[in-house]
């Protein structure tokens, strides 16, 4: 993951943390529409219409979804498998 400067982060948490606020407050079975929308909007007004452009928010997408994997959920399932067994 091309992971910003510390000092580059300061400019977004306050804006992250309003965003924390606002999700916290949605209930669970509304959370992933709510996601999709906020991160589809941002998408659509970061990127002007093209195939090179759309081609690098899929690509962006991907790099998140296995950042996430190898971040978060690896390590869960790994944890997991210590206190279940393997299958």
């Amino acid at each position: 993951m091309p992971y910003i400067q510390k000092e580059e982060r300061g400019k977004w948490d306050e804006t992250l943390s309003k965003i924390k606020e606002l999700i916290k407050d949605i209930p669970e079975d509304k959370l992933e529409g709510e996601l999709n929308y906020l991160i589809s909007k941002l998408l659509k007004e970061t990127y002007k219409p093209s195939y090179h452009n759309y081609n690098k928010a899929v690509g962006l997408l991907e790099c998140i979804k296995q950042e996430f994997y190898r971040m978060q959920v690896s390590p869960y399932e790994d944890k997991k498998k210590e206190e279940n067994g393997d299958i």
